[in-house]
């Protein structure tokens, strides 16, 4: 399976997903003038990676900032994960940044995926 990866720019994250090591990552600010679109090659690449993935998968969101858009999209990729063994969520927020955690926190509730939060 190829590794899905994806440079950041100032409106789209960085997207690393790596069926080989079992690391994934969405980083940086996720403000996409297509969400939708942006995020397919995601939700596409995880659907085949659930099929076989890796025996452990760690799933790292370290974004600074993510509009409405993303957070539907950012919640379509984490139920999409649902279907994935052996996953866990990382979810990093600036220590100062309080609505990145609850951000982080109202996802893990609606998901049934382990998470662990990291102040940074």
């Amino acid at each position: 399976m190829k590794i899905l990866d994806l440079e950041g720019t100032e409106d789209t994250p960085r997207i690393l997903l790596d069926k080989q090591s079992g690391t994934m990552e969405i980083s940086g600010r996720s403000l996409p003038e297509d969400s939708t679109d942006f995020y397919r090659p995601v939700l596409d690449w995880i659907e085949a990676y659930a099929s076989d993935p890796h025996p452990t998968t760690t799933f790292i969101f370290k974004l600074e900032y993510f509009n409405t858009a993303s957070s539907k999209l950012i919640l379509d990729v984490l139920y999409a994960l649902e279907d994935v063994k052996g996953l866990k969520v990382k979810w990093y927020f600036h220590d100062e940044d309080e609505d990145m955690e609850e951000a982080g926190q109202e996802f893990s509730e609606l998901v049934e995926i382990p998470f662990e939060f990291v102040a940074y």
